[in-house]
Formats: structure tokens, sequence, C-alpha cells
């Protein structure tokens, strides 16, 4: 009787299936996750550039491209974990398992994994040259404020995709949801257009624009210079108007004088963004926002599984 209780006990089960889990991770190939997610970030980093945290153009580029990649691993690791196994977690709940101890079992293992992923990506971005701000807005370690957005990034994800796998029937149907779900987060992140009126609102509840924001911020996008304005002047050059080329005066002017970098700079102030501000207090904003959607998430996984007996499917 005593060794029943035990095991009816809710930190006992979470050990049990944490147990399950890592006996998962190793002998049916989910292991696979952490060499794929550094692939995937290799393959984004290379086309990143060396431009990151250098000009603005750069930086958002740079900082939307890792959101993605984060967000790409988080849907991934967890978006089948609950469905494909949906027939056992039926039965050993009728049997006495807690539904708190199997989603806290997940939240714990998932945590690692992410974690896991996060160091890896970081590791990717050093060796492809990306030189991170060495002074953070938390901590004296640029690096270490990267790597801890990145994580709730990749968190967020994960867990909006435990719970998606705590209410779908089966695996077909989880990864039938996801390329919707992917794209949702990606289109109305704001980071691949401007978003005005509705679709701004629903920007809103997206994981990617938080994060994005975070990274950005942590990157001090509005101190940086923008090069697109001098860029497209300079395709102009050879523009005729009434036999002189009036931009080509202008670009030649700012070029002989050493006023480049003072062009740039200042086509920086006009584009500057609000959501990007090099400020603690914005920063804890959208950090906050993604621990609450992880939160929000972990309770809609758990209510989902709570009726599991009820589930004729």
């Amino acid at each position: 009787m005593r060794e029943k209780r035990q095991y009816r006990g809710r930190l006992r089960q979470i050990g049990i299936c944490f147990g399950k889990l890592v006996r998962m991770f190793i002998f049916q190939n989910d292991w696979k996750s952490l060499p794929m997610a550094a692939i995937i970030a290799g393959l984004v980093t290379f086309a990143i550039g060396t431009n990151m945290f250098k000009t603005q153009e750069g930086t958002l580029s740079g900082c939307f491209a890792i959101a993605c990649v984060c967000i790409w691993n988080g849907c991934f690791n967890s978006i089948q974990v609950i469905c494909r196994e949906r027939p056992i977690i039926k039965r050993e709940h009728r049997s006495g398992m807690h539904i708190t101890s199997y989603i806290a079992a997940h939240m714990l293992w998932q945590m690692l994994l992410c974690l896991a992923q996060t160091l890896i990506t970081l590791f990717i971005c050093n060796l492809a040259g990306i030189v991170f701000p060495r002074k953070g807005l938390m901590s004296t370690s640029g690096i270490g404020d990267f790597g801890f957005a990145m994580f709730l990034i990749t968190y967020a994800a994960d867990m909006l995709s435990l719970a998606i796998s705590a209410i779908v029937r089966n695996t077909t149907a989880a990864m039938t949801v996801m390329p919707f779900m992917m794209m949702f987060q990606l289109v109305f992140s704001g980071g691949l257009m401007p978003l005005k009126g509705a679709p701004e609102v629903l920007s809103n509840f997206t994981i990617t624009k938080w994060g994005l924001n975070s990274l950005c911020t942590l990157g001090d996008f509005n101190s940086q210079p923008m090069v697109t304005l001098w860029n497209t002047m300079w395709q102009f050059r050879e523009f005729d108007m009434g036999g002189q080329k009036p931009v080509k005066l202008y670009t030649d002017y700012v070029r002989k004088n050493g006023m480049l970098n003072d062009f740039l700079q200042e086509s920086g102030k006009y584009s500057m963004n609000d959501a990007y501000a090099y400020t603690l207090d914005n920063l804890v904003m959208c950090l906050g926002i993604l621990i609450f959607m992880i939160i929000l998430f972990v309770i809609v996984a758990t209510i989902a599984l709570e009726f599991i007996d009820k589930d004729d499917r």
C-alpha cells in the first residue's frame, strides 16, 4: 500500500514521466532534434551575413532569422509528443496518473531541450562570425541576454506546440496544423512586412513579434545607421535631369567630404522604431509577454488533457 501511495504522488509521477521522456529521447530518435537545430542555425547564419548589429537592415533581418530558428526548433520539439501516445495517456490517467504531473514532466524536459538548442544556436552564430553586443540590458553580458531571450522564444513556441499536441487527435492532424501555425507566426510578426490596422492587432498574439522586439531591443536597433537610402541613391547616380545629374553630384559631395557615416547615421534616425527602444522596461515587457504566453499554453494543454477520459476519438 505504501508503494502505491508513492507511485500516485504527483512529484513521484513527475520523475517517472520524466524518465520515460529521457528514454524516448535516446531510443526513439528524438535526439535528432539537436543536430537538426545545428543544421538550421548554420544555414540561417550563413544567409544572415556579417551586417547584423552593424546596420539597422542587418540587425532586423538577422534578429528575424534567429527568431524564426527559435520558433522552428520549439515547434518541432513537441508538436507530436502528446498526440502520438494519446491512448497510453488515457489508459494511465484512468489508472491514477495526474495530468499536472505529466505536463510538468514535459515542461521540465522541453525546458532542457530548448536550453540545449539555444546553446547550439549561439555556438553556431559564434562560428559564423556574428559578434553580439558585449553589454546587456539585464546583465553585464550581451550574449547572455540574447541567450535568455532566444530560450524564451524557443520555449514559448515549444509550449504552443505542446498545447496543440494535447488538443489534436493524432500526429497527422498535428503536422497539418503546424504549417498554418508557423505561417501565422511569420506573416504577422511584423518582421517580413509592415502591418497596419487589424493585421497589426493580430501580431500581438504571435510569439515572433515579441521575440523579434526583444532581440532588436538587445541589438540596439535604433542607434545603428541605415544604408537602404544611400544604396538606393547610388543606383540613381546616372539619373539625368535637364542635362544634370543631381544625385551623382550629391553622392560625390558626401563621399569627398567624408560625410558618408554621418549621412548613414542621420538616415537611421528616420527609421527608428519605438518597439525596439533600448530600455530595460521595454525588454522586460517583451520577455514578460513571452513568459505569460508560456503559462497560458501550459494551462491550455493541461485543461485539454484533463478531459481525455471523455474523449471518444
